[in-house]
């Protein structure tokens, strides 16, 4: 598919070389990419952002059935892009087919969910309630009250390096905020701008199909910080869905709180993801979980934001450590999503390695230098807790192995950890049931406990919550998965008479 490099500001390309460009890249080769992406103005972004404030006040008053109807057309212009949409996709990220296929799928899928909480009118997901007046009650009357929920202007939504469907141009915040009423403005992620250019193109068809203004969506292209704390900062700007690292998010809520009106950040930030594995299951079926677990952590080459990069397990059982070392040895490496993905995770695996409290069980062969192959490392429980750099993600292929001697120890490594988007459990029924406080103290780490299984793979249902104690999200009351995802962007309105 031809690409042009431009944004697109509320139904126009616009975009040339007088700004600057920059160029994606290609993981598998190792190659900058030939296709130039113009970087977008600040006058651009503005005119974006005055289009969308003027669209909100026609978009806010369309019906629920009429919002449906726009999902589900972006949904069936997306699949209408067909293999050049992938292929394009596969030469920006190095992502294999079938990954890329079940993740466009899936975008569709969050899209036609929100149409269809919207045709059965479960939009705004069952919040609004109302009480009836009481006009005989003493020694006051008591007036009718109803509590709905409103849109609460132009979201700002930033594209996500590791799922470049899912969580970026057409993705859940998009789908979210389009549902909730409020027209987005994204900031497309330089690491795949040619994808975000021809999902962008399958909204313009479903906008233009659907009759919704132009200034319902804009995509903003560009490598140049300035323009994200540009969008942050405008005044029109309600609220913002963000994807990504901690310290960008920081960064950007460094700006928001210069505003006159601060708003809310509903940042996902990312996670090691405690794997609690009890004593009693890892000696029975410690052969099974351990090459399970690196399964799991090989997932996109561990750039999962639920990828299991934290492993407790009782000291002494040998057999399971050497399973995950026969598994980590046979793994092949692969690509990161970008160079400076790479060179991060390098640096993370000199850092444990460098570190004398902790020993490099295993490392598989690496077949590129530009490769990142996969790691295992293990520490003592007491080490862990001592050491707050070994709490901290690593983005790629890693994970840590915490020895416990028993439970009282366990706790204490539990105690220790930030918030976490998940933690799984691994034992038997009887032996879970057990550990009453265990699994109290990790419910209130977490957004999503888990039993029994991979914290990989984020179902898109009613009860689903993605999002965490901080820093695993910027709001511990926030999901960015599933139908309340869609109440991020939603203000409450009393209505009494």
């Amino acid at each position: 598919m031809t690409l042009t490099g431009q944004s697109f500001i509320a139904g126009q390309w616009r975009g040339n070389a007088d700004n600057g460009q920059f160029y994606a890249f290609c993981p598998q080769t190792n190659e900058r990419q030939h296709q130039p992406f113009f970087n977008a103005t600040q006058a651009q972004l503005s005119e974006a952002i005055a289009q969308a404030q003027t669209a909100f006040k026609t978009y806010r008053r369309l019906s629920y059935s009429q919002r449906a109807v726009f999902l589900r057309n972006v949904g069936e212009e997306l699949l209408a892009l067909g293999d050049g949409l992938i292929e394009t996709t596969m030469l920006e990220t190095g992502l294999p087919r079938a990954r890329l296929e079940g993740e466009r799928m899936r975008t569709v899928n969050q899209l036609n969910a929100f149409a269809e909480a919207l045709e059965q009118d479960l939009a705004p997901l069952a919040l609004a309630r109302q009480d009836a007046a009481e006009p005989g009650r003493a020694p006051m009357p008591k007036p009718a009250t109803q509590l709905r929920y409103l849109p609460v202007g132009v979201v700002a939504v930033f594209g996500a390096s590791n799922f470049p469907y899912a969580f970026s141009t057409l993705g859940g915040d998009t789908a979210s905020a389009l549902a909730a009423g409020c027209p987005v403005i994204v900031k497309s992620h330089t690491a795949h701008p040619g994808t975000s250019e021809l999902m962008t193109r399958a909204m313009a068809r479903a906008i233009q199909r659907s009759d919704v203004p132009d200034g319902v969506f804009s995509m903003i292209q560009g490598a140049d910080y300035a323009l994200s704390h540009q969008l942050v900062g405008a005044a029109d700007i309600k609220a913002v869905g963000f994807t990504g690292s901690l310290t960008v998010a920081k960064a950007l809520l460094e700006t928001i709180h210069q505003r006159e009106e601060v708003i809310p950040l509903y940042g996902e930030l990312g996670s090691v993801n405690p794997q609690v594995v009890l004593p009693g299951f890892a000696k029975e079926q410690g052969n099974t979980l351990a090459p399970a677990l690196v399964q799991s952590l090989l997932m996109g080459n561990g750039q999962f934001c639920t990828s299991p990069g934290l492993w407790l397990l009782p000291a002494g059982e040998d057999e399971f450590e050497a399973a995950a070392i026969k598994a980590i040895e046979a793994a092949p490496s692969d690509t990161l999503l970008t160079p400076r993905i790479l060179s991060s995770f390098e640096r993370a695996m000199d850092a444990l390695s460098d570190n004398t409290n902790v020993t490099r069980l295993a490392r598989g062969a690496q077949s590129q230098p530009f490769h990142a192959n996969a790691h295992l490392y293990a520490c003592e429980a007491e080490d862990f807790i001592n050491d707050a750099s070994l709490h901290e993600e690593v983005f790629g292929p890693s994970a840590l192995i915490v020895r416990y001697r028993d439970m009282a120890q366990l706790l204490r490594v539990v105690s220790q950890l930030e918030g976490q988007l998940t933690a799984s459990v691994h034992g038997s029924k009887a032996e879970i049931a057990a550990q009453e406080t265990l699994i109290d103290e990790l419910s209130y780490k977490v957004g999503r406990l888990i039993f029994g299984q991979m914290p990989t793979g984020v179902e898109v249902c009613g009860s689903m919550n993605h999002g965490g104690p901080y820093p695993s999200s910027t709001d511990v009351r926030s999901t960015s998965v599933g139908l309340q995802a869609m109440t991020r962007f939603l203000r409450p309105l009393c209505v009494q008479c």
